[in-house]
């Protein structure tokens, strides 16, 4: 089971809905559930499908909101990507995302 720690305010756009993807540095973890965590908060969501690859693979045109919902390009999204891991580069896992309800 996957514990994302997280800003407030991704756990804030994956409480809401509008976020469905989260995107992590490295291989895929193990399990189906991911737990997301930013302090006291704490959210349980199913991982309905991983993918993994490079960055550029993973953030398209056809999702980038999903992944960076404030995002208003697709640069942008990788912009904040690349911020958070202070690189493009290397092995990127996607994880798509539903809500328990």
């Amino acid at each position: 089971m996957p514990l994302f720690l997280s800003k407030k305010e991704v756990l804030v756009w994956v409480k809401n809905g509008a976020k469905t993807i989260e995107i992590r540095k490295g291989n895929p973890k193990r399990g189906d559930i991911a737990f997301f965590s930013s302090g006291p908060n704490k959210l349980k969501l199913n991982i309905i499908k991983k993918e993994t690859g490079k960055i550029t693979d993973l953030i398209r045109l056809d999702n980038y909101n999903s992944i960076i919902t404030a995002a208003k390009t697709l640069e942008e999204a990788i912009g904040y990507i690349q911020t958070l891991y202070g690189t493009d580069k290397g092995t990127f896992t996607a994880y798509y995302l539903s809500s328990n309800k």
